[in-house]
């Protein structure tokens, strides 16, 4: 078995007593990747919040649609009326402090009112438009102000 010389165990007890422990790079490096996942998971969060805050309005803008279409189902022969939703009609529409009153047996203006009024309190700048074509088939828009996405319009058709 060779000898090992002084120079050459001098330099293997050297290059061990470097290798122990952590340098003050690898410490840095290592926050440095913790910052940034932590940073993407922060990001992450904001944008399910945003997300779902959309899909919750489209999911209120297609209850409200088939709503009213049920209204104009209950109400076949004063269909008329309901040609007179617009975006241009939302225009007057409030939504009272005590909410919007539900009326039994209402004629269908009254229902119209208190349909837009849901619409306007449950929908940011909520706006609906109904195209009611003489075969019976009849087309609901609902659109809204919605910042976190490109299409906040919901369309529902259906035959009465």
């Amino acid at each position: 078995m060779p000898m090992k010389s002084k120079s050459t165990r001098r330099l293997l007890s050297l290059s061990r007593g470097r290798t122990s422990g952590f340098t003050m790079i690898e410490v840095l490096i290592a926050i440095l990747v913790l910052a940034f996942g932590l940073l993407g998971f922060a990001l992450l969060q904001t944008m399910n919040v945003r997300f779902t805050k959309s899909a919750q309005q489209r999911t209120v803008a297609t209850n409200l649609a088939y709503e009213l279409v049920d209204l104009m189902r209950i109400q076949r022969s004063l269909g008329s009326y309901y040609n007179a939703i617009n975006p241009g009609s939302f225009s007057g529409v409030t939504v009272p402090t005590t909410g919007c009153a539900r009326a039994v047996a209402a004629p269908p203006t009254v229902n119209i009112d208190r349909w837009k009024c849901e619409v306007r309190a449950a929908l940011p700048d909520g706006e609906a438009d109904v195209e009611l074509a003489a075969d019976g088939n009849v087309v609901v828009y609902v659109q809204w102000g919605d910042t976190g996405s490109i299409n906040s319009r919901v369309t529902v058709r259906s035959r009465l």
